[in-house]
């Protein structure tokens, strides 16, 4: 039966968590003044930080962790979702430029680093990795056993931080790409990530045994409950993304108008214009 009052205390997890926690407060605290002289405390990044820490925990360390290695797939699923989004995301913006510049403005690395963060190589290492983890015996290897288990959602939170790098990264260095670059970006993915969707989606078989065997705890069959978890892979990506082409887009457009100013009134001007004949001919109408 589930615990629902089981919350995991292992050290590696707590105690991993709990230790990168302690060093950010330290970096940012009394070390500030050693990485970036003069900076305030940044705390809309620690914010954001620490929310990504408390989203991981959640991920993986409450009552949903024990639902999906034993149960449920879909809740397996919901797990990942929250390892790749609000906790990859908060993690990003959750680091200062100056905190990591030790890192991204070393002059040996800037030839590794230009290439980890490009655009394709995140992409295809994000789809590559996810795709990867959901093969059948890769899956139900890490369902059985705690260290793949481990392994599989760092990997998953390593490849989440590649896949919004274009978009949020926090580096000078190696900064976001334009946002038209973005807008590209974001489709592309989706669309990468369509085989895996399709095939835990569409298939005929229940393809993890560890699911097809479990108890049932509600009303879901293992085949349902597979579609299901194909279903929120898909359509809780999909809406991210569009979140986040729609933030680019916006902020593309205002960066054109800011650039451009007259192009912004003659927009402005043409969109009145369109609507003039309309107005004009409502009267005639109504005669």
């Amino acid at each position: 039966m589930i615990d629902w009052t089981h919350w995991h205390n292992e050290p590696f997890l707590t105690g991993g968590l709990i230790f990168i926690g302690w060093l950010y407060t330290i970096l940012i605290g009394p070390w500030r003044n050693r990485l970036a002289p003069g900076t305030l405390y940044p705390r809309h990044h620690a914010i954001k930080f620490y929310a990504a820490l408390l989203f991981f925990y959640l991920g993986v360390g409450s009552p949903l962790d024990q639902i999906a290695e034993r149960y449920l797939l879909s809740a397996h699923m919901l797990q990942h979702q929250i390892i790749i989004y609000p906790a990859a995301i908060l993690f990003l913006l959750g680091l200062p430029d100056w905190l990591i510049r030790p890192l991204t403005g070393h002059r040996s690395l800037q030839t590794t680093l230009k290439i980890i963060t490009h655009p394709v190589f995140c992409g295809f290492t994000y789809t590559a990795v996810i795709t990867g983890w959901h093969l059948p015996f890769l899956y139900d290897w890490a369902l059985q056993n705690r260290i793949v288990h481990i392994a599989e959602h760092f990997m998953m939170f390593g490849a989440a931080l590649l896949y919004w790098w274009p978009l949020y990264s926090p580096s000078k260095e190696f900064p976001p790409s334009s946002y038209a670059g973005q807008m590209l970006y974001l489709p592309a993915v989706i669309i990468g990530m369509t085989p895996v969707f399709a095939y835990i989606t569409f298939s005929s078989d229940v393809l993890y045994p560890t699911y097809e065997f479990a108890p049932r705890i509600c009303m879901l069959s293992a085949a349902d409950d597979q579609l299901l978890a194909g279903c929120m892979m898909k359509l809780i990506g999909m809406t991210v993304a569009m979140i986040s082409f729609a933030v680019s887009f916006l902020h593309w457009y205002r960066k054109s108008e800011r650039e451009n100013p007259a192009l912004g009134r003659l927009a402005k001007i043409g969109i009145r214009t369109a609507s003039l004949p309309i107005i004009l001919e409502a009267p005639s109408r109504s005669r």
